[in-house]
């Protein structure tokens, strides 16, 4: 087994970890939010990203894996804390910063790590580290993620991945694994995930809580993405923007809200850590 982890300068500033063993590799941009900008299995590339966009840093990210911490969506009114109002952009902080990177220490895969700041405290009142594990599996990225409180009082946060997948085209996908019913985010409704996924092509931005996985079938590469979810981050949003061919398959631990209304909300003890671990497989059909 041969694994590789270098700084590349082509055709954008990144990381590079590959496992000769199971033909794989991710690039990640430590310095953009701990982004991944890039996973290939089996010889296959299965994020989608937007070079172009990407480059421009006057736009947000379409594409890789983004982080979100310490809010899931939005929360447009704000939250208390202490009595002050806190207000947070869309997602949180984490995406937008940089992280430090590093090779774990088994070779099994890389290190991210992000701590608080000035800035971060200024809309988030907390002392926090975050570490984020990736682990290079042969199909498959397993990912474990640590959130230690360093503050005298709890920690309210929501966590999420917003890992863009490429498709052939969004009219010949199939999503297995969803309950019947779930919430559209763009009115907040009930509805059916039948319906939702049947107009993935016309743009869908909606959220559910399955069991246990959530399978994504392009029926012209033959390629399956699943999404296996672990208590607590087992909400899991679908979002497409079409025309670009790609579908978001999205494990949050919370809905949108969730620091206001408690739905989901975890909360680490001061001095602790909350552990959180999930799993995207590839394979074929």
């Amino acid at each position: 087994m041969t694994v590789n982890f270098a700084k590349k300068t082509s055709p954008y500033s990144h990381w590079e970890y590959s496992n000769s063993k199971f033909d794989s590799l991710i690039r990640i941009v430590p310095e953009r939010g701990g982004l991944i900008t890039g996973w290939r299995s089996e010889g296959k590339e299965l994020l989608y990203f937007d070079l172009e966009r990407f480059l421009d840093k006057n736009k947000s990210v379409r594409g890789g894996i983004p982080i979100l911490f310490p809010i899931c969506g939005d929360l447009s009114e704000g939250y208390a804390i202490g009595g002050k109002k806190y207000f947070l952009k869309q997602h949180g902080f984490a995406r937008d910063l940089p992280w430090s990177i590093y090779l774990i220490e088994d070779n099994s895969g890389v290190r991210l790590k992000l701590s608080d700041s000035n800035d971060s405290r200024s809309s988030y009142p907390f002392f926090f580290n975050l570490q984020m594990d990736v682990y290079v599996k042969q199909k498959s990225l397993e990912i474990s993620v640590k959130i230690y409180n360093k503050s005298k009082d709890k920690m309210p946060f929501s966590f999420g991945l917003h890992p863009y997948f490429k498709v052939s085209n969004l009219k010949k996908i199939k999503i297995d694994g969803l309950p019947g019913k779930c919430i559209d985010q763009t009115n907040m409704k009930v509805t059916n995930s039948s319906d939702q996924i049947g107009i993935l092509d016309k743009g869908v931005d909606f959220l559910s809580f399955p069991s246990c996985s959530v399978k994504l079938f392009d029926s012209l590469t033959r390629n399956i993405i699943e999404l296996i979810h672990q208590e607590p981050i087992d909400t899991t949003v679908i979002w497409t923007d079409p025309p670009r061919q790609m579908v978001c398959l999205e494990p949050w631990t919370s809905p949108r809200n969730s620091l206001l209304t408690g739905d989901r909300k975890l909360e680490v003890e001061p001095q602790e850590c909350i552990e959180l671990f999930t799993t995207f497989k590839h394979n074929s059909f």
